[in-house]
C-alpha cells in the first residue's frame, strides 16, 4: 500500500490521506472544491464542481493515472436542486479528458466540511 500526496491538491484536513494506492486500484478521499494554492473555495456549484474535479485530476496524475482510469465516483451535494448544473460540469470534465463515464452515486447531505456545496470521491483502476 502506498499513500498518494500532492501539493497540487488541497492537503487533508484530518487524519486521512488524499489517496491510497494498492497496486491496481487507487482509492481517493473525497475532494472538496478548495484551491490548493489560495486555500479558498470558489462561489457557485459549477465553479466548486470544477475545482473538486481539478483536485481529483491532480491526485490521479501524482498516482500515474488519468481521468480515463476512474471507474467509480461518489458525489455528495448539499442541495440536489443544483444537480443539473453540477452534472453539466461533470459531463464536460469526462468528455474533455476523453474518458468514459464511470459508475456514479450522488447523494444529498446535510452539510460538508468547510461548508462546501459539493465533495467528490473516486476509485481508479490501473490497467
Amino acid at each position: 500500500m502506498k499513500i498518494i500526496s500532492t501539493s497540487q491538491a488541497p492537503a487533508a484536513i484530518g487524519p486521512y490521506s488524499q489517496a491510497v494506492d494498492i497496486g491496481s486500484m487507487v482509492f481517493m478521499s473525497g475532494q472538496l472544491p478548495v484551491n490548493p494554492v489560495t486555500e479558498d473555495m470558489p462561489e457557485g456549484i459549477q465553479a466548486q464542481t470544477q475545482q473538486a474535479l481539478n483536485n481529483i485530476k491532480a491526485i490521479l496524475h501524482e498516482a500515474g493515472l488519468n481521468v480515463a482510469d476512474i471507474v467509480k465516483t461518489t458525489v455528495f451535494m448539499k442541495d440536489l436542486s443544483n444537480f443539473a448544473l453540477a452534472n453539466e460540469v461533470y459531463e464536460n470534465f469526462f468528455s474533455e479528458n476523453n474518458a468514459l463515464f464511470p459508475g456514479r452515486s450522488c447523494v444529498e447531505v446535510a452539510r460538508l466540511p468547510k461548508d462546501a456545496e459539493i465533495e467528490i470521491e473516486v476509485v481508479a483502476y490501473r490497467k
